[in-house]
């Protein structure tokens, strides 16, 4: 069974076209549309947290993941209703030492935008959402040394967990960076999955260490959401 864990990151106004990283910013019409259309032919969509049993094969149906990286409070605002109305639920990744600031390690290349404080967070998981990490810092952990990718893999799971009160399962490599040190020190660390940005869709039995993900872009119309779902079409991307 195929499963696509969708990937996105902003649900806002998409900013002028030529915009650096303009393409992951979704609008709330084009996210409605995708998730109306994922109801309309009989999917459930799951955060990370309800999407576990399907991954390690214990269940079995028309399932897709939901997942947004980074933790902007557009998400709160302009996903978290459409979610609500269709049933589904996700999980978005939170940079555990910037909650209430913004996406700064994108300064200089794209206006900076609110990331969710930590009342936010509280609304986000009173709704029925998943919380997971992105790190503390929006780190690359492929620069950083085995100590200084510990503290970032490991730390952000327990800043999360002491602030929100809720466990955390689920982690997300900033920038889709890592290697097969940085997936044993997450699996060390006490996570059950780690999400990629390497493209295709998953099975049960794939390495929950290294899940793939299918990107939803600014420019992903209905038709071409619906071949990145039900088709081929990113397994042969990946």
């Amino acid at each position: 069974m195929n499963i696509p864990i969708l990937m996105y990151h902003q649900i806002d106004v998409p900013p002028p076209s030529g915009t650096p990283l303009r393409g992951l910013v979704v609008s709330p019409g084009a996210f409605a549309r995708q998730m109306r259309l994922l109801k309309l032919l009989g999917y459930q969509g799951l955060s990370m947290r309800d999407l576990e049993p399907y991954l390690k094969g214990e269940k079995q149906g028309k399932v897709v993941g939901i997942t947004f990286d980074d933790g902007y409070q557009n998400n709160l605002h302009n996903a978290l209703p459409i979610l609500q109305k269709n049933g589904f639920t996700s999980t978005c990744y939170a940079v555990s030492s910037m909650m209430g600031g913004t996406n700064s390690w994108d300064r200089g290349l794209v206006a900076e935008k609110p990331l969710m404080s930590e009342a936010n967070w509280r609304t986000w998981l009173a709704s029925g959402m998943d919380v997971g990490s992105h790190t503390r810092t929006h780190a690359d952990l492929t620069k950083l040394s085995t100590d200084e990718a510990i503290d970032q893999i490991a730390n952000s799971k327990m800043e999360l967990q002491q602030a929100l009160g809720c466990e955390v399962r689920h982690f997300c490599y900033p920038f889709g960076r890592f290697d097969t040190m940085h997936a044993q020190l997450v699996r060390q660390a006490g996570y059950t999955t780690a999400t990629t940005t390497r493209r295709g869709r998953v099975q049960s039995g794939n390495d929950l260490m290294a899940l793939r993900r299918v990107l939803v872009a600014q420019a992903t119309h209905l038709l071409h959401f619906g071949l990145k779902i039900f088709t081929l079409y990113e397994d042969r991307r990946g």
